[in-house]
């Protein structure tokens, strides 16, 4: 069953992507491996007051059933459970600092109870979440919470929007080409891109690409692994295959073999 998607329309779209929400959803293997996407969550465990996350050495870290997740330059492994009931904020890249008090590059690479953030006021939000009768009142109930934590519309810095559109540009060469064309210095750009987005520049165009990358890969059973790295502006094969496999633990060849069933969650069979 395919997830539950809202888009919120102004001021929130500017922001947030959407919201989203599984239903009694059954993963196909009990660990699933989260894939990096170079924005920041809030997930809600409608279920269990519970979630656990590991790292690459495969440290758990359980947390409340709200939390919130920061940008990651890298994969991290979730537990999965049997009809399991969630849903989410799904921020804009460096839509998510208005709303959580502290700026994203504070969450970067972690997960964080949302109380540390928001105080009572999250665990109260799960509360409601919970009472709610249907998924259009939860998505109305957390609209309604992220409007009142934006008490006036920030204005993102503008090197930073530009960044932002560029390293979404097929055609982009480097990173040096965006510092000429914001006309900030490196160090400035890297302050302030970090500060709004969670991740240094360079990591989040990787990121990006390897997004452009799974979105073909999920979407065309003939692309050939030479002509994606020509289209998305790696150097040749062997450099797509190398930051591919660092950024998910597999090959293209081993991802699209896992027959992934949800965007960025890739099954941990055995």
């Amino acid at each position: 069953m395919p997830a539950l998607l809202h888009h919120p329309g102004p001021p929130l779209a500017a922001f947030v992507d959407c919201l989203w929400a599984w239903d009694c959803y059954t993963a196909p293997a009990p660990r699933e491996r989260a894939l990096p996407s170079g924005t920041v969550d809030i997930v809600v465990n409608l279920r269990d007051d519970g979630l656990r996350v590991f790292d690459r050495d495969d440290r758990a870290s359980r947390l409340p059933g709200i939390m919130v997740s920061g940008a990651h330059a890298g994969y991290f492994v979730i537990d999965t459970a049997p009809c399991a009931s969630v849903m989410g904020v799904h921020f804009r890249p460096g839509g998510a600092a208005p709303f959580l008090g502290v700026s994203a590059g504070a969450l970067t690479g972690g997960h964080f109870a949302l109380a540390e953030l928001w105080g009572a006021s999250a665990t109260q939000l799960r509360e409601r979440l919970l009472a709610a009768k249907s998924s259009a009142d939860r998505f109305h109930l957390l609209e309604r919470a992220l409007l009142a934590r934006l008490a006036r519309p920030p204005r993102r810095h503008p090197a930073v929007a530009y960044a932002l559109r560029a390293f979404d540009d097929p055609d982009l060469g480097s990173v040096a080409e965006v510092l000429a064309r914001t006309g900030v210095s490196a160090k400035r750009l890297l302050a302030l891109f970090r500060d709004e987005v969670g991740l240094a520049p360079k990591a989040f165009w990787r990121v990006r690409r390897l997004q452009a990358a799974l979105r073909r890969l999920d979407g065309d059973d003939l692309v050939r692994g030479a002509d994606l790295a020509a289209e998305l502006g790696y150097c040749d094969q062997s450099h797509f295959d190398r930051e591919f496999r660092q950024l998910t633990g597999l090959s293209p060849r081993a991802y699209r073999a896992q027959g992934v069933e949800r965007p960025n969650h890739v099954p941990l069979r055995g």
